[in-house]
């Protein structure tokens, strides 16, 4: 996963429900030198009784802002729609060099 070009992720989920596993995958995904690198990075833990859905929200440096709803997608379909976006900026800087 292309993590070059995130700015900030944001990981809201409750740990013992099943729907938060792409948001905890998601933020394994991430290196253990991210925030060194100058990325922001969030997690809030709903309560056990909570009903709220837990949700992903990762910010690039083109200033676009991908929202997931974790209980409609699963862990390959988030990396690949952050991958995306990723390849797209990747491409441009290259260009740009």
């Amino acid at each position: 996963m292309i993590t070059k070009f995130m700015t900030e992720v944001t990981a809201k989920f409750n740990p013992f429900s099943t729907c938060a596993k792409p948001a905890r995958l998601f933020l394994t995904f991430l290196p253990p030198t991210a925030r060194a690198n100058g990325m922001v990075i969030n997690t809030t833990l709903l309560p056990r009784a909570s009903t709220e859905p837990s949700s992903l929200l990762v910010k690039f440096k083109d200033g676009k802002e991908l929202n997931f709803n974790c209980e409609k997608i699963n862990i390959k379909g988030l990396v690949e729609e952050v991958d995306r976006h990723s390849r797209q900026l990747q491409k441009a800087a290259d260009l740009t060099d």
